[in-house]
């Protein structure tokens, strides 16, 4: 009897240790790719470095892989390659959402998880990461650009143009979040929202006119990655640098010199690296059959305690939004 006992015991022991190192073993057997829009922008190679790092610290077959330049009909092709070798998840950041969605289609048809990035309009897919809701990276910015005002005084927003979507919901939010959180900040009443149409020499010409025209406008909130810029440059030419402000979207290196002069306080952004680590997270949890609920932790920076977009069962957000300044400026590599 106590051999019989023993053996149980030595059973007990065994087995879930064989089935959780068969689980380890299933895991790391997957094959996950990641496709960007393409494979140079430094954007994307960036979001590979993520990838890479992700392979690494967790030893999953998991890689990225990119189309030599930006086209629709290039990356479908890629995605139908990659359907056809049997890969086990993609992760996709689409370059044209309408093209994609049949390519997509087929994918999860054959079984294989869908996740995408930069993608929330989608039909066919398993998840949609987003880095973060509009209305919370609205109010960052805005955040920022109380800070370099010492937060008072008129400010105006400037988006690529008004029918822009993205960039008129994050104005609206910076607007919202003014009025909830620095009532010492004014919105310019004459002019609430100019156009830069996504244009550096817009943003500029535009910027310069506004601040002769309006002696007491003291800030700019920009959406467009190259509303800040522009503006810093019509607050330096002008001489309003420590008396005028801007924050908004812009890239690291394409900015370096006006954060280190400190024309510019900081900018905002998010990091393909770590959209790139949540996205491989997320395709492993759902190809383990893990339940996908809110607030769902990925284990990546600023994609911890993800929510579904309202009204959406697919789209899940995150708070991955970032501060550049002239202290981290160089760290990202783009």
């Amino acid at each position: 009897m106590k051999r019989i006992l023993a053996l149980i015991l030595v059973v007990l022991m065994v087995v879930p240790a064989l089935f959780a190192a068969g689980q380890t073993e299933t895991s790391k057997g997957y094959e996950i790719v990641v496709v960007p829009k393409d494979a140079s922008n430094p954007w994307f190679v960036r979001m590979k470095t993520g990838v890479d790092e992700y392979a690494k610290e967790t030893g999953l077959n998991v890689y990225q892989k990119g189309t030599p330049q930006i086209d629709a009909t290039l990356q479908a092709q890629l995605i139908q390659d990659l359907i056809a070798q049997g890969v086990d998840a993609l992760c996709v950041v689409p370059v044209d959402l309408e093209s994609l969605e049949p390519v997509l289609a087929q994918a999860r048809k054959a079984g294989i998880v869908v996740i995408t990035h930069e993608g929330a309009a989608l039909e066919n897919v398993d998840y949609d990461i987003e880095a973060f809701s509009n209305a919370g990276y609205g109010a960052f910015i805005m955040d920022n650009l109380a800070e370099a005002m010492n937060y008072e005084g008129v400010y105006t927003t400037m988006v690529a143009s008004l029918t822009n979507g993205s960039h008129n919901e994050w104005a609206d939010a910076g607007v919202a979040h003014q009025k909830a959180k620095y009532p010492k900040m004014q919105l310019l009443d004459a002019e609430k929202r100019v156009e830069s149409n996504d244009n550096g020499d817009v943003a500029y010409n535009v910027a310069k006119e506004l601040f002769k025209k309006y002696p007491n406008l003291k800030g700019i909130m920009g959406t467009s990655s190259y509303d800040a810029p522009g503006v810093a440059r019509a607050i330096e030419e002008l001489g309003l640098i420590g008396k005028a402000f801007t924050s908004g979207t812009g890239m690291p290196l394409d900015n370096a010199e006006l954060l280190k002069s400190g024309v510019v306080k900081s900018l905002t952004l998010w990091d393909p690296a770590l959209a790139g680590k949540a996205m491989i997270s997320l395709a492993v949890k759902v190809l383990k059959g893990e339940k996908i609920e809110a607030p769902l932790d990925l284990g990546v920076n600023g994609y911890t305690n993800m929510k579904f977009k309202a009204g959406s069962k697919t789209v899940l957000e995150g708070e991955g939004w970032i501060v550049i300044n002239a202290q981290n400026v160089y760290d990202f590599g783009f």
